[in-house]
Formats: structure tokens, C-alpha cells, sequence
């Protein structure tokens, strides 16, 4: 695969020594760039990282929370393109050409989604379903967006647009935020089919009713920031692939 502009994958990752064979085991060959972000494992999880990847890139996470390790893998980056996915087996790295490409055809923001044609998820239980959809139904009314699926961990971006979305949260509400910012910045979004798999070992650190009260919080809270600017309503992407 040939790409005029370079591309970093970020994945955050604490404890996740289980999982990260398979995960890395699905990262296309044609990326420029992975960073780990380390939150401070106390497992394997940085020894087996290299040694799957000679190439790879340690940050290590100096605060707390899925939003902070994040921030961090996005300051490190070197590349034009940043895709953003999880180290718990729950994101099919195959899937990042699909965000690619709707970067490289226009988008400035490609946002993964379950909930449009090809997406799925095999993981969220009805009550963080319903949740999300209550989010991000309450989104769309304050913000003039048409999001399909707020709470969602798979996005890419292009890395010029960091400063514009000024990020700046902890928690895993740091996708809400993503979502929101983008918007108000003007950004060009584009939804993208992704089907979300289960956890492959361990245990997940979100807790639906903790972290939807953080999202929650954080969409009154941008509100207040200023009236969203102009922008083009998120469309969805159908089959689309880069081989």
C-alpha cells in the first residue's frame, strides 16, 4: 500500500500483555508508526510490545485515565494521519484502511460507528447501548451533529487538526469530547463502519454509569464553550477498503 501522507496508530494500553499478540496481529504492514502508551503496566505488557514490534514507540502515561494516555500518544506522533484504537482485542486493526480512505477522499475526521450499515458489536450490553444512544440522540439536538454512535473508541483523524480540537480530559469520555470538538471546529466528519468484538482477556476499566455521568458532563459542559460552528453533517461510508 502507497499513501502520500504517513500514518501513526495509536494504542493506549495498561496490563494488556494478553491481548496484544492479536492485536498487533492485525495492524496493516503498511503503517508508518505505532505508539503504546503505557499507563504504568504492572504485567509484560511494554516487553511484549517490542518484542512483537522492534519498531515500536513507548510512551509512557505520567496522569490517569483512557483520555490522558491518549493525549500523550497524539503529542508523540509523527505522522499525518492518527488512528486511535484499543489495545483489549475489542478494534480490528484490519479495519483502518476504511478510516484511511476517508481520510485521503476528503474527510477530516473519520468516525467509527457501530450503528450505521456493516457496523455491529458483539460486546455492549443493552444498558451501555441505551446509554449511548441517549447520548448521543442529546448530542445531536445540542450540537446540530447527526452522529449515529457517540461513545466509540475508533476514530482517525488528520494530525494538523489536533490543535483545533484541543483536547484536554482524562477519562474515557475523551471520545465524546473528540466528536464534539470536531464539530464545533467545522471539521468535514465522516462515519465509518466498525463492528466492535469482545474484550479477548481481562477486564474492561469502563463502568457504564461512572463514565456515561463523565460524558454526559462533558456535552452540557462544551455546550457553554461557544455555538458550534457550521458544519457538514457526518455522512456514512459504505464498503471501502485499502489493500
Amino acid at each position: 500500500m502507497k499513501l502520500s501522507a504517513s500514518v501513526t496508530v495509536v494504542v493506549p494500553a495498561m496490563n494488556e500483555a494478553e491481548n496484544l499478540p492479536h492485536v498487533f496481529a492485525t495492524l496493516p504492514s503498511w503503517i508508518d508508526e505505532v505508539i503504546l502508551v503505557d499507563g504504568n503496566s504492572t504485567d509484560d505488557t511494554v516487553a511484549v510490545a517490542r518484542r512483537l514490534r522492534p519498531d515500536l514507540r513507548v510512551v509512557t502515561q505520567t496522569g490517569r485515565g483512557k483520555g490522558n494516555a491518549l493525549i500523550a500518544g497524539f503529542a508523540a506522533a509523527k505522522g499525518d494521519i492518527i488512528v486511535m484504537i484499543d489495545a483489549d482485542g475489542s478494534t480490528d486493526g484490519r479495519e483502518i484502511g476504511a478510516f484511511v480512505q476517508a481520510l485521503v477522499e476528503g474527510a477530516d475526521f473519520a468516525k467509527g460507528s457501530r450503528y450505521v450499515p456493516g457496523g455491529g458489536s458483539s460486546d455492549i450490553s443493552p444498558l451501555r447501548s441505551l446509554g449511548n444512544r441517549t447520548l448521543t440522540g442529546l448530542t445531536n439536538l445540542l450540537y446540530g451533529t447527526r452522529y449515529t454512535d457517540l461513545c466509540y473508541g475508533y476514530n482517525a483523524f488528520w494530525a494538523r487538526h489536533l490543535d483545533a480540537m484541543a483536547l484536554d480530559c482524562d477519562g474515557f469520555e475523551i471520545e465524546t469530547l473528540m466528536n464534539v470538538r470536531a464539530a464545533q471546529a467545522g471539521l468535514l466528519i465522516q462515519e465509518v463502519p466498525s463492528h466492535e468484538h469482545c474484550r479477548i482477556h481481562g477486564e474492561s476499566n469502563l463502568h457504564a454509569v461512572r463514565d456515561g455521568w463523565r460524558v454526559l458532563k462533558t456535552i452540557l459542559r462544551e455546550r457553554s464553550r461557544g455555538r458550534l460552528v457550521a458544519a457538514p453533517a457526518p455522512s456514512s461510508l459504505g464498503s471501502c477498503a485499502i489493500s
